[in-house]
């Protein structure tokens, strides 16, 4: 295998986990923050990280719902 070919697929399959790290703090951080101001358990969830974790996890079942 030529090393440009590996190097592609190593980037292929790091780049979202690199990604996930990112969101996945960015979203703690948020989470943290509402604790401290004693917002509600969803406050969250209405952050740029939070609708981006929530269409990550609906997405999948809308693009079975969609091929059926």
């Amino acid at each position: 295998m030529d090393i440009t070919v590996v190097s592609l697929k190593l980037i292929k399959y790091v780049a979202p986990l690199f990604a996930a790290v990112i969101v996945g703090k960015w979203f703690l951080t948020e989470v943290k923050k509402a604790k401290y101001h004693g917002d509600p358990w969803y406050r969250p969830y209405f952050t740029v990280p939070g609708i981006i974790i929530l269409i990550a996890l609906i997405s999948p079942i809308l693009l079975w719902l969609y091929s059926r």
